[in-house]
């Protein structure tokens, strides 16, 4: 899998990894961060969620990266928003108030670029890679957020009944990743309603990952 992958997919309007809705787990689980309002929010290869606008509208400060500019011209174009654009170092940055996008290669986005971010929420980015890049991605993502907090949405499923992504993430897959930077708790374990992409049963788990004692921002 390459960039231009999914280049394709926006080009094409082959999405139908998109939710029209905002992602009722982020609902469901985004207390348990325990933000002040006014917190900065990183949402990782963004496309152009929903959940942009739910983050906004309880009052957060939103940055995401996102491949496509397409996609990105479009998460704006809905939310109603004409951006300021410019260029960042190695992507393009996408600005209005409270909302920063930077469009571009996430590998290329470095921490300086990114700035300050209290939090992250992971809902498509590590299960949209595979393995051998979830590795450097979760490294990545640790070091440019300064060891943020995270809620983390993976997939578990057969991998072997469906071609990702999303990719099956399993549970020792995320201590793997994370243990090293990260308290983690499993908040929640869901079916997915008729099986993902209609093809397999699969579960959809939820992940607090807080900053270790030993981490310091």
């Amino acid at each position: 899998m390459d960039t231009d992958f999914w280049h394709r997919k926006w080009q094409a309007n082959e999405i139908g990894f998109h939710n029209k809705e905002v992602n009722p787990l982020l609902l469901a689980y985004f207390a348990e961060l325990s933000l002040s309002p006014g917190s900065r929010i990183f949402v990782p290869l963004c496309g152009k969620t929903r959940d942009i606008a739910w983050l906004l509208s309880q009052g957060c400060r939103v940055a995401g990266v996102e491949l496509s500019e397409l996609a990105v011209e479009q998460l704006f174009a809905e939310l109603g928003v004409q951006p300021a654009i410019a260029g960042a170092g190695g992507v393009k940055h996408y600005s209005a108030p409270d909302l920063d996008i930077f469009v571009g290669d996430i590998f290329k986005l470095t921490g300086e670029v990114l700035g300050s971010i209290d939090a992250v929420f992971d809902r498509a980015a590590l299960v949209a890679l595979p393995e051998e890049m979830r590795v450097r991605y979760a490294g990545h993502i640790t070091a440019i957020t300064r060891n943020a907090p995270q809620l983390l949405l993976t997939f578990e499923y057969d991998q072997a009944a469906m071609a990702g992504p999303p990719f099956s993430i399993s549970d020792d897959e995320v201590e793997r990743h994370y243990q090293d930077s990260y308290q983690i708790a499993a908040l929640a374990s869901v079916d997915v309603a008729g099986g993902l992409k209609g093809k397999c049963v699969a579960t959809e788990n939820v992940w607090l990952l807080k900053r270790s004692e030993d981490q310091s921002p």
